[in-house]
């Protein structure tokens, strides 16, 4: 069976176009052709597939946008590899991102928010021409994408299934509904029971809702050690970088996340919190802007998913970049799932490691470096 492709880590490298891939370039490949130099726009390609087969159809000056920063890198490496890497250029989610644009090739997300924001800012800025084709694996697709794209657009066709996946292709932009669609972006939530304002794009972990790992985490903050500065790893929407600088007026915070929605999120919660003195938010691929043995004290709630795929292997990676970023006597505070017995790893990369609490569902441990 094949095997879909997954946002590339150190531990999973780089995939080639998987079966939704090569239909959406199948579907858009007459498409491709007739557009002109600079107008073809790629969105959410996972490791490049897209953006160097619409090369290799002849596309130039390519718009592209990754969310994941290792997505990014997977890219540039293959583009160098094939000699194409005067194709495309990266920008950020945004206006400049979509001007004029007449094509835009997209994956999926599984995020139906992620999937809103994305459609508003197409309608709202590419060309009113613009052709959206969007392909995904058919189980993480749902009647409501269907619904969120006829937001903003007039048409919505849908392709025959073929290896269980499927295109949907939009036209006729709304720019009046895209505008107001984008009012809603980042979405905001108060939390008094935690006295914090979150902040959320579309498709970070959680939204604005506070997890119950993170939320039982927070609830341990108080046996946490005195540190001048502290790193949320992972950050997401920067909840706890938040909760860490306002329990500690004189501690400095650094939000790392290698997601560009992420770290949006987290920066407009610093400064929804007014924090944006003392947390500073970074896209990264773990704690690699950190120098080794400097980082007093890391928080980290793991995913345990790639994209759909459950899996431990970005934990262990974020473990490693953590023993690496550590002082000697640092302290790694992490949550996680009390099945996924990640004990034993943390021992064995960072150091003597405690059970500070547990509860039906969730362990909170701290790991000190060796």
């Amino acid at each position: 069976m094949e095997s879909p492709a997954q946002p590339p880590t150190p531990d999973a490298p780089a995939t080639d176009a998987d079966a939704a891939d090569r239909l959406l370039l199948d579907e858009a490949a007459a498409v491709i052709a007739a557009t002109p130099a600079g107008r073809l726009v790629v969105i959410d390609d996972v490791a490049g597939a897209l953006t160097l087969g619409a090369a290799e159809r002849g596309a130039q000056q390519i718009r592209v946008h990754q969310d994941l920063i290792t997505g990014e890198r997977a890219l540039a490496a293959a583009a160098e590899a094939r000699g194409l890497t005067d194709r495309y250029t990266s920008l950020p989610l945004g206006p400049e991102l979509f001007a004029g644009a007449t094509t835009v090739l997209l994956r999926l997300p599984r995020s139906v928010d992620r999937l809103a924001e994305v459609a508003g800012l197409i309608a709202a800025f590419a060309d009113p021409s613009v052709t959206v084709i969007a392909a995904g694996r058919i189980k993480h697709m749902s009647v409501s994408m269907n619904d969120v794209l006829r937001t903003v657009f007039d048409r919505v066709d849908v392709s025959h299934a073929r290896q269980k996946s499927r295109v949907l292709t939009a036209t006729g932009a709304r720019p009046e509904a895209a505008r107001a669609v984008l009012g809603a972006w980042p979405r905001t939530a108060d939390h008094p029971d935690i006295g914090l304002r979150v902040a959320a794009y579309g498709g970070v972990f959680a939204g604005t809702k506070v997890d119950i790992g993170t939320r039982f985490l927070l609830q341990n903050l108080a046996r946490l050690p005195k540190t001048a500065t502290a790193v949320d790893l992972g950050c997401g929407t920067g909840l706890i970088a938040a909760a860490l600088a306002t329990a500690n007026p004189d501690l400095r915070v650094l939000a790392v996340d290698r997601s560009a929605a992420a770290v949006d999120s987290a920066t407009w919660t610093a400064a929804a919190n007014q924090l944006s003195d003392r947390v500073e938010v970074v896209r990264a691929d773990g704690l690699e802007t950190v120098a080794d043995g400097t980082a007093e004290l890391v928080l980290l709630n793991p995913p345990f998913h790639n994209d759909a795929a459950v899996s431990t292997a970005i934990a262990r990676h974020l473990f490693a970049e953590a023993a690496r970023a550590l002082a000697p006597g640092g302290e790694l505070w992490c949550v996680w799932n009390s099945h996924l017995q990640y004990r034993p790893s943390l021992e064995k990369m960072i150091g003597s490691t405690r059970q500070v609490a547990r509860n039906s569902k969730f362990t909170v441990t701290s790991s000190r470096r060796r």
